[in-house]
């Protein structure tokens, strides 16, 4: 009995095992070919290729792709602002004072995803053309339909920040101390949430960082286009810059995770 039970529990580990090594191959293989492709030079006298990073050089050579990068991140910050100045607050005031609203915003929020880009570029396409007439025609006002398309996303994880700390009351406790509501919103609800909130922003960062379709469609230079028109005549250089921007993503991601990642031992101690 105790050899067959033994013999299933090793079973187990080794399917576990097998389907970690197949979904970690299936993410490897991909970003491991694109290393590959990237530092791949003239092809040696015994047929092989040589190495060089001549195309990840290049890269920092390049004034545009360097400028867009920047234009993206101050787009990713716009829409990051915008979500928590919108969405955030919304649904904290939903969630405290009108729960009846909580299903007419969760289906706002999720409607973008019903709607393609390209239908939703033929709709605000005479907005951005009066807005880059008489305002202005800077590609940081493509922050304002990102934050339309993050809104599924960021409402998801909002959604689940306040779903798990109990609002109703934490703002009846800090408002019979004598706070205000915007106390109460930015010193009680927002930290318990932090977490959710950073998730929230990852998600913005990646999407914004990584939409080729509207900012293409209404003519703006932004990184993922300017990548596309450099692929069209170096593929090296292209897949080189794709590659690094997985990276910086994922490097974000670990920061905010561990910026956002429970109590520090300090404030643990305190509360101890």
């Amino acid at each position: 009995m105790s050899a067959s039970v033994h013999g299933s529990g090793r079973g187990r580990r080794m399917a576990r095992w097998l389907i970690l090594i197949l979904v970690m191959g299936y993410l490897l293989v991909p970003l491991l070919s694109m290393v590959e492709f990237s530092t791949r030079g003239p092809k040696g006298s015994d047929g092989s290729y040589t190495r060089t990073a001549e195309y990840w050089i290049a890269i920092t050579q390049n004034d545009e792709l360097i400028g867009t990068i920047f234009l993206n991140l101050g787009i990713a910050l716009l829409t990051v602002l915008g979500m928590v100045a919108l969405l955030v607050t919304t649904m904290t005031w939903s969630y405290l004072r009108v729960p009846r609203m909580r299903r007419v915003i969760e289906f706002l929020c999720l409607l973008p995803l019903a709607i393609p880009a390209v239908v939703l570029v033929v709709g605000i396409a005479p907005i951005y053309r009066e807005l880059r007439v008489n305002i202005s025609s800077s590609p940081l006002l493509l922050s304002l339909v990102y934050l339309v398309l993050v809104l599924p996303y960021a409402y998801r994880s909002i959604d689940g920040g306040l779903r798990s700390v109990d609002v109703n009351t934490l703002a009846d406790a800090a408002r019979s101390l004598g706070a205000g509501w915007a106390r109460v919103m930015f010193q009680i609800i927002f930290p318990n949430i932090r977490t959710a909130i950073l998730g929230a922003s990852v998600l913005s960062v990646a999407l914004v960082l990584g939409e080729y379709t509207i900012s293409s469609l209404l003519s703006y230079r932004t990184f993922q286009v300017v990548i596309y028109a450099i692929g069209k005549r170096d593929g090296s250089i292209a897949v080189a810059v794709s590659f690094a921007a997985l990276l910086f993503v994922f490097v974000l991601l670990i920061v905010i995770a561990r910026f956002g990642g429970g109590r520090s031992g300090a404030q643990a101690a305190e509360e101890d």
